[in-house]
Parts: structure tokens; C-alpha cells; sequence
């Protein structure tokens, strides 16, 4: 079931991320600049994602070279990454920034600004294009700089946004740590 949902997801991506942007008008209609950042995010994200995720690029990438050709990364640890983590990370932050206040939202910004990072850091490391690189340099660092910049907020909701997006990297160590750990299949094994 999961391969099955695995190859068509990113395909749902872009059908979604279309019609987010053509709801956005009326989604956002009075709403003011900083819930329409906040809300960005989610179709920003979409794109990043489907740069990233287009043919298994980057779980493939993942594998081979940052994990040395273990299968560190895999098709569940992807979706649950993407989908209730990112997906439901900027959903909740949109909701929070239009019941409490816009700066309650900066976990949205975050997310991509901390993913950007880690994009950029991956390609100094080994000195080459990694999926994703391209839309966390044109889309994130600068959408997430002016909402980080524009959008009103306090120092402990900066503080709790940055938090969140860490906190959301640091899960998915958890199971690609175990993955690593775990004895490597032999290559005799049948």
C-alpha cells in the first residue's frame, strides 16, 4: 500500500499546489500581508517538494550519498516527513497565526529557512546540486527572510517557531539513526 501511495504522491503535490494557489485570492482576502506569508508557505513548500521528490530523487540521492548507499531514508520515513510533518506543521501554523496572531505562525518560515540551510550545508559538503538545492535557494531564503523580517512578532515567538522547525528536522534523525545503526545487510545474504 505504501509503494503504491509512494508513487503517486508527488503527483497529488502539484494537483494540490495549483489549487492552493488558485483559492489563494479568496482564501486571503482581507487578511493582511502577514497571514498571507504565513500561508505561503504551505504552496512554497509544495514546490520545494516537488524539485525535491520527482522521481525519488531525493530518498534516492539521500541514500547514496549522504548515507554511504545504505537505505537510510526510506519511502514511509519520507511521507511521514512530508505529509503530517510539513503539510501538517505549516496547516497548524496558519491556523495559529489566524486565531492568536501572526506570530504565532513563524514556525512556517523556520521550517523552510532551517531546511534551506541544511540543503546548502549538504551541497558544500559534497561540493554538488542536491534535489531540493534550487528551490531552498530562489524560494526559502528569501521568502522565509522577508516573513521572518515582516511578519510582527515577539522574541519567544521567534524563539518557539525556531524551535518547532529544529525540532521537526530532529525527528526525522530518529529513524534514519536506527536505520544506521542497525548491522548492514550482507551482500552474500540471499
Amino acid at each position: 500500500m505504501i509503494d503504491r501511495f509512494y508513487v503517486h504522491w508527488v503527483v497529488a503535490t502539484a494537483v494540490l499546489l495549483v489549487d492552493l494557489l488558485l483559492y489563494t485570492p479568496f482564501a486571503l482576502a482581507g487578511r493582511g500581508e502577514a497571514l498571507a506569508l504565513i500561508y505561503s508557505f504551505g504552496p512554497a513548500y509544495m514546490l520545494h517538494q516537488l524539485e525535491e521528490h520527482s522521481g525519488d530523487r531525493f530518498r534516492a540521492y539521500a541514500n547514496s550519498r549522504v548515507f554511504g548507499g545504505r537505505e537510510a531514508l526510506t519511502k514511509l520515513t519520507v511521507l511521514w516527513v512530508n505529509l503530517p510533518g510539513v503539510w501538517g506543521l505549516n496547516l497548524i501554523a496558519l491556523y495559529a497565526a489566524l486565531e492568536f496572531g501572526p506570530g504565532w505562525g513563524l514556525a512556517a518560515p523556520y521550517l523552510a529557512a532551517v531546511n534551506a540551510v541544511a540543503h546548502c550545508v549538504v551541497a558544500l559538503r559534497f561540493r554538488e546540486y542536491n534535489p531540493g538545492l534550487v528551490t531552498a535557494l530562489a524560494v526559502f531564503i528569501p521568502l522565509g527572510g522577508y516573513a521572518l523580517y515582516a511578519v510582527p512578532a515577539t522574541v519567544a515567538q521567534h524563539l518557539i517557531g525556531l524551535g518547532v522547525a529544529i525540532a521537526i528536522h530532529a525527528a526525522i534523525i530518529i529513524p534514519v539513526s536506527r536505520r544506521m545503526r542497525a548491522p548492514a545487510p550482507s551482500p552474500l545474504a540471499t
